[in-house]
């Protein structure tokens, strides 16, 4: 172990979480870095103040995958074991009950693209370049790419992205839908920050179930699908959120929500 964090989790006031990760060169996903985001997942999950989340990081790259060198020495059952905490960090993500958005600089390739993938948004800045590199490398990938990339932008696609194991670059990254906003690489941080506040000036109980009806209702028969959104809309009715919004409506003024 360094000693040295390879996360910092920051709070701004409006309920935004700012989550960088700060492992030179290439943040890739060591046993430390790994650990630390176990962590701070963890904790986040159980953040009722909390409105959006950042997944940005320090330095040039997002996150170049797995570190290569620390698995070079790994036996197989290290890797066994290992793995599955890869994915099992990207799972937590995913399931945060909150949205959250990947801010994308430099290379996002293989677990650092599965990191991304398990946001619920994506913004990229124009140097990017991002990409599922497994097959390049003899293996598959194992923290979710297989299955989140096919339900954002279909089968056919993810099945190119997946074989041919490349790197795209920002713009055609955009064109297949895998992220969803391209912006200036000096303008990206700002870009973030203003749609997370977008995001968290809005009903934050609403927007919670909102994520919760998309989520859990994408993998439901229709009819299904649609009682699990009017049993999230019936939650919002006697929120105090919802008597301050038509109150604000009425006033003409901007309303304050509180997640009750």
């Amino acid at each position: 172990m360094s000693g040295r964090r390879c996360l910092r989790l920051e709070s701004e006031p409006n309920g935004v979480r700012l989550l960088t990760l700060d492992r030179p060169p290439v943040n890739a996903l060591g046993r430390e870095l790994i650990g630390e985001l176990e962590g701070v997942l963890a904790a986040l999950g159980g953040d009722r103040d909390a409105r959006c989340l950042i997944v940005r990081s320090a330095g040039r790259h997002f996150c170049a995958g797995a570190d290569l060198k620390e698995r070079q020495g790994m036996t197989l059952d290290e890797v066994r074991a290992f793995v599955p905490r890869i994915a099992g960090v990207c799972r937590a993500l995913a399931e945060l009950p909150f949205p959250t958005l990947a801010a994308v600089r430099g290379a996002a390739a293989g677990g650092g693209c599965e990191l991304a993938l398990a946001c619920d948004l994506r913004l990229a800045a124009a140097d990017a370049s991002i990409g599922l590199r497994e097959t390049a490398l003899a293996i598959i990938p194992g923290a979710g790419g297989t299955q989140r990339l096919p339900r954002l932008i279909g089968p056919a696609r993810a099945k190119r992205w997946i074989f041919a194991a490349e790197l795209h670059g920002s713009a055609e990254a955009l064109a297949d839908g895998v992220v969803d906003r391209v912006v200036p690489v000096e303008a990206l941080d700002d870009e973030a920050r203003s749609l997370a506040a977008t995001v968290a000036a809005n009903g934050p109980l609403a927007v919670r179930l909102a994520k919760r009806a998309v989520d859990e209702g994408a993998g439901l028969p229709l009819d299904r699908a649609l009682a699990l959104e009017w049993s999230c809309y019936e939650q919002t009715l006697g929120s105090e959120d919802r008597v301050e919004a038509l109150r604000a409506f009425a006033a003409k003024s901007t309303p304050r929500f509180h997640g009750r």
